[in-house]
């Protein structure tokens, strides 16, 4: 249970490269060790089932009792803590007798835990390394937790749990987890189902949490131990002492329950080889391998290859766990569900198994940050030189706490993703009133209505999101920024809009054809409240409409102020010029979600006027019509957002700059001492932003910076509001020519200009 820093040492001269690393070991040796770890963790797995059929006849303290006795015994008999080391002092004495109540405690709270979830369960969420945790919390409340790959292995722990606690809906899990030690057979065992029982969730749900809890609480006791574990003189001298002060603390108790309560156990000379098995796989062997191969390999190789046998192994006795001695136990309560069976899986804990073992391989993971650099060679001592300036391009993570709360201040600053944010929050409040009043109710059709409204909810998140995204600002790797995540939003709300309208249509056709009857006892209501909900919508995102017909698109040209003074012609203000850049408010993300909304409200709208047809008529048609009619314009409404996404995402000449492209190319011909131009590339990039590059050649006695400029505000002008050119010389020609053929139809062409005479106008004679 306890690891060690014995890896980071330093090297010695011949230790393989002179530096600073872990100790050297070769692979043979290693691998020696890996096969000793994963075994190990295969005998865990088998102890802790073991544990939890002891634990339907012993009690809990009793058990953890004769655990602590076994433990201390042995480890006293071998260790010599007493005539073995320094003296122990007094003060040490209290740090220990502090220590042993601590293990006592987390023993307590991981064994009550599994008779909570049963072994499988407890497997999963107890047994993993210091070193993972320790990475969790670090990516969950510090600002160094790790880059990306760690942020992302502590979001798989966290969904590893979630699927624990919400999607393990195992009737028989919860069945074993009614009481398994009996009815409240002592004070301790009360008190803690009552504190289950406050939280207000399952018996084993309530398991998960507590292990849980457990895991925190023993990655802070092994932090804690490995100072006291120095000034006593060693681990496994702190780990014997300890063991030993706990059997004298647990003693008392352990008579006093003895006399008080009545046993289960018929014989307690047949629980002698359990009881070892439990004692010497769970408590000696597995301490004493992970101090030694924490000491011969990393400790981060030891937690990822001690992970994942340990949870596979759980998965497999999961499944078929049997054992003869575990007979006579099961014999012993007589409840008829505890049958063979008892080890289920479900969907949920494979799941969270999977998930479980992805974060453990990451979070275990080191660190590549500034651990090593590129060899760039050497002083003229000899000295090798390294760059480490790749770590300038390392992004630092930041806490997740406060990733939200900079992100939900970024959303509220912008109007777009404010209304957007705003709006959800009223979806999700009516939505969760829906799912109440239907589940008090027990009506279906509130239920059902409450989950497609929490399916609309999902638009709007990634709506959300696009928008938050949006403003993201450009790295070495997205060296444009974020801004194209808009479209892509717009483009795939636009194609569930299409997969909605499709389905909806096809089920209109079968209903046209055999009408069903309706009970609209609670259609109304909810159509009305989802109305309500859905014309706030339309009001907030009304301007997304306007804008994508290119409704506002004045006072444009009065912060024409930004010229390029560098030699690649790139615009500084991406906002400020031409009538265009607002690209006819070509904002796919806000039209995706108003479509949505408009969808929403189409339906509650047909909904209505059905159930009002069919009330008052008996119109059962009236239901399949409206909602043909609903399906056909939602096709045609997004239909033109998914073709404006399409051309945005194939770069295509935005259609409303084309004409002024095409004058602004025939004025840059023009320009005195400009010979052509060649590979003119224009394309909208996002909502405000208009991309271009194009060549131009000029001769050899003109000012470069003079003919930029003038392509520059020409190209401005008509809506490029982030260009770069590319001056090609004469010269570059003439050279060009004697390496390849292809540029000899070029050169001619440039000599044909040069003999053309120019008039004031612009014109020329040939």
């Amino acid at each position: 249970m306890e690891e060690k820093y014995g890896g980071d040492v330093l090297a010695g001269p011949g230790g393989g490269g002179g530096g600073l690393g872990p100790v050297d070991v070769p692979s043979a040796r290693l691998t020696k060790y890996i096969v000793l770890l994963c075994f190990t963790k295969f005998l865990k797995a088998v102890g802790l089932f073991e544990s939890y059929d002891l634990l339907k006849a012993v009690h809990i303290v009793q058990f953890i009792f004769i655990l602590k006795l076994g433990t201390a015994f042995f480890m006293v008999l071998f260790q010599k803590p007493f005539s073995s080391g320094k003296t122990i002092t007094k003060h040490q004495w209290i740090k220990i007798f502090k220590h042993a109540v601590a293990g006592c405690i987390i023993s307590l709270l991981w064994f009550f835990g599994l008779t909570l979830c049963g072994p499988l369960r407890t497997l999963l969420l107890f047994e993993h390394s210091d070193i993972v945790v320790i990475s969790l919390l670090s990516v969950l409340f510090t600002s160094s937790g790790g880059g990306p790959a760690k942020t992302r292995g502590a979001a798989f722990f966290i969904i590893a749990v979630i699927c624990l606690l919400l999607f393990d809906n195992d009737d028989l899990m919860a069945k074993m987890a009614e009481h398994p030690e009996g009815h409240h057979d002592s004070a301790l065992t009360h008190m803690l189902y009552t504190a289950i029982a406050f939280l207000g969730v399952a018996d084993h749900k309530g398991g998960v949490l507590l292990l849980v809890l457990a895991l925190c609480c023993k990655v802070g006791f092994h932090t804690a131990s490995r100072k006291l574990s120095i000034d006593v003189g060693g681990a496994k001298r702190l780990q014997a002492l300890s063991h030993l002060v706990s059997v004298l603390l647990l003693c008392p108790w352990v008579i006093v329950l003895s006399v008080t309560t009545e046993s289960k156990v018929e014989s307690w000379f047949s629980l002698i080889m359990p009881f070892a098995t439990v004692i010497f796989f769970v408590m000696i062997l597995d301490f004493y391998v992970d101090s030694i191969c924490s000491v011969k390999m990393e400790v981060s190789k030891c937690a990822r290859y001690g992970s994942f046998p340990i949870f596979i192994s759980a998965l497999l006795f999961g499944n078929f766990w049997t054992h003869p001695i575990t007979d006579q136990l099961r014999a012993m309560n007589k409840a008829a569900h505890q049958e063979s069976t008892e080890h289920v899986l479900s969907g949920g804990v494979v799941v969270s198994a999977i998930f479980f073992i992805l974060s453990a391989n990451i979070l275990s993971s080191p660190s590549k940050r500034g651990q090593k650099g590129t060899l760039i060679g050497y002083s003229p001592e000899g000295t090798p030189l390294y760059n480490f300036m790749g770590d300038a391009f390392q992004h630092s993570s930041q806490s997740i706490p406060r990733f939200i709360k900079e992100s939900l201040k970024q959303i509220l600053e912008e109007s777009d993703s404010r209304q957007i944010f705003y709006f959800l929050c009223l979806n999700l409040l009516f939505t969760f009133v829906e799912l109440f009043y239907g589940v008090l109710t027990n009506s279906l059709g509130l239920i059902s209505d409450g989950f497609h409204m929490l399916f609309d909810c999902s638009a709007l998140v990634m709506g959300l999101f696009a928008a938050l995204m949006s403003r993201w600002k450009a790295t070495r790797i997205f060296s444009y920024g974020y801004g194209r995540i808009e479209i892509l939003s717009g483009f795939i709300n636009g194609l569930f809009l299409i997969v909605i309208a499709f389905f909806v249509f096809m089920e209109s056709v079968a209903r046209l054809i055999d009408p069903p009857e309706l009970d609209t006892h609670m259609l109304t209501p909810v159509s009305v409240g989802g109305l309500i909900v859905n014309l706030i919508g339309i009001c907030a995102f009304s301007h997304a409409h306007s804008h994508a017909h290119g409704a506002s698109q004045g006072s444009c040209h009065s912060s024409d102020h930004s010229h390029s003074h560098h030699m690649h012609g790139h615009s500084d203000h991406g906002h400020g010029h031409s009538h265009g850049s607002a690209g006819g408010g070509m904002n796919a993300n806000m039209r995706g979600v108003f479509l949505h909304v408009l969808a929403d409200t189409l339906g509650s709208i047909g909904v209505i006027v059905s159930t009002i047809l069919i009330e008052q008529f008996g119109w059962f048609i009236a239901d399949p019509l409206c909602s043909l009619f609903i399906a056909v314009l939602i096709f045609l409404s997004v239909v033109p957002l998914i073709k404006d996404a399409c051309q945005v995402l194939l770069l295509r000449l935005p259609p409303e700059y084309e004409k002024e492209l095409h004058i602004a190319l025939e004025k840059i011909q023009k320009i005195e001492g400009l010979i052509s131009y060649r590979d003119p590339h224009f394309w909208r990039h996002s909502a405000n932003i208009v991309a271009g590059t194009i060549h131009i050649q000029v001769t050899s006695d003109v000012l470069e910076q003079r003919i930029v400029q003038q392509v520059t505000g020409i190209l401005k002008d008509a809506g490029v509001n982030n260009l770069t050119i590319q001056v090609e010389k004469e010269a570059y020609f003439q050279h060009m020519s004697g390496l390849s053929t292809g540029f000899h139809d070029v050169l001619a062409m440039t000599k044909q200009m040069e003999s053309m005479k120019y008039c004031k106008d612009g014109t020329y004679i040939m």
